[in-house]
């Protein structure tokens, strides 16, 4: 029986609630969870990792039972990795982050490489190949005009109303959510509490300086320096590969920010491959680590 336990801490000033799995003493795996998730999400995966690490899950800033300010300011990537930093101390740990939760793993490690020692993303995208694809106004731009919508005054309503149906249907488009339902459901709604809950959670959306054009739209002009957004320590990618959020071209030429980078694909599981198949990427973790 894998050791399970709950806490409060106080980060730059605020409160935020922390899950733990494993053993204290250890070896720190901080898993980072993304949008519309929270430190629950880890449940099925962390488990499968604890018998070697002492596994970390933070409800981030906006989610869950953390601080959650109504502001869109208080959301830039510069003050999310601040909250992590925090968390992580002096000692650097194993880096896992998923969706958002990716962002600011890559952020962290680009901008704190000495705290974060391996980093480990599922399904998450380095911010310069991102933009990119979102520049390039084709089927990455298509597949992410939900964001426009998200990033609206009042989009949390619209997703809070009638029991979060918008929300739920936002979250399962093009994809497998057997996962998601009874109890599972349960918590992610108590998770989610309303609309003010989610507010906090859009705010990451309105807060990214990701460009984001209409469908078909080119952005030009961007510039990508690889010197200046390095990860310069061990890095595995976790990919999904029926994912319909985040297409194959998102990691294109990840070697150019990441040289020690290894790559597992899981087939037959898209976005939220921690809970289709936990074990596989439990797997493909500890075989790299």
């Amino acid at each position: 029986m894998t050791d399970h336990w709950t806490e409060e801490v106080t980060l730059n000033g605020n409160p935020f609630f922390v899950r733990h799995w494993g053993k204290k003493d250890a070896p720190r795996l901080l898993m980072l969870h993304g949008f519309p998730e929270y430190s629950g999400a880890w449940a099925d995966l962390a488990p499968l990792l604890a018998e070697r690490f002492h596994c970390i899950a933070p409800d981030q800033r906006g989610y869950g039972k953390s601080w959650r300010p109504a502001e869109a300011e208080q959301y830039k990537t510069a003050l999310l990795v601040s909250d992590m930093a925090a968390l992580i101390g002096e000692e650097p740990v194993i880096l896992l982050g998923h969706d958002w939760g990716a962002s600011v793993a890559y952020a962290l490690s680009i901008g704190r490489p000495d705290l974060v020692s391996k980093l480990i993303i599922l399904n998450g995208v380095h911010p310069a190949p991102f933009q990119r694809e979102l520049a390039k106004g084709g089927t990455q731009t298509d597949a992410s005009q939900y964001i426009h919508f998200l990033r609206r005054e009042g989009s949390e309503d619209l997703l809070a109303s009638n029991d979060f149906a918008k929300l739920m249907a936002l979250f399962s488009a093009h994809m497998n959510m057997d996962w998601l339902q009874g109890e599972t459901l349960t918590q992610y709604k108590e998770a989610w509490r309303d609309a003010a809950g989610l507010r906090g959670m859009v705010n990451w959306y309105r807060a990214s300086p990701l460009k984001i054009g209409q469908t078909g739209e080119e952005i030009s002009g961007l510039v990508f320096d690889p010197a200046r957004l390095q990860v310069r320590c061990p890095h595995l990618l976790v990919w999904g590969t029926a994912d319909t959020a985040l297409l194959p071209e998102t990691h294109a030429g990840l070697e150019d920010y990441a040289p020690d980078l290894t790559r597992v694909e899981i087939e037959g599981v898209d976005h939220w491959l921690h809970h289709q198949k936990p074990q596989a990427v439990a797997d493909a973790i500890l075989d790299w680590l």
